[in-house]
């Protein structure tokens, strides 16, 4: 039995997907957690390719920096609203 046979796409797409959801459960910074829903987002794309979904593999291409760059304006916001909290406070 090689270790090389458990090296596979599939294997490698849900380790990633195990990796970032732990990351996004477990880590408390909120850059941190871009990382990690980043890396979760990989696997998946890992996923779909591996299980020949090509169409759908497009689209999560298309669609992910986006998501990426939303949830990066929403942190920049929640940042400005709580150092005006501490201001007014």
């Amino acid at each position: 039995m090689y270790i090389l046979e458990f090296v596979n796409l599939t294997n490698i797409s849900l380790l990633l997907m195990f990796v970032g959801s732990l990351g996004i459960i477990f880590l408390s910074k909120p850059l941190d957690k871009v990382i990690m829903l980043s890396l979760l987002e990989a696997g998946f794309f890992a996923a779909v390719v591996a299980f020949k979904y090509l169409d759908v593999a497009f689209v999560i291409a298309l669609l992910s920096p986006i998501s990426i760059i939303v949830f990066l304006m929403s942190f920049i916001k929640i940042n400005e609203i709580r150092s005006k909290e501490e201001d007014n406070a």
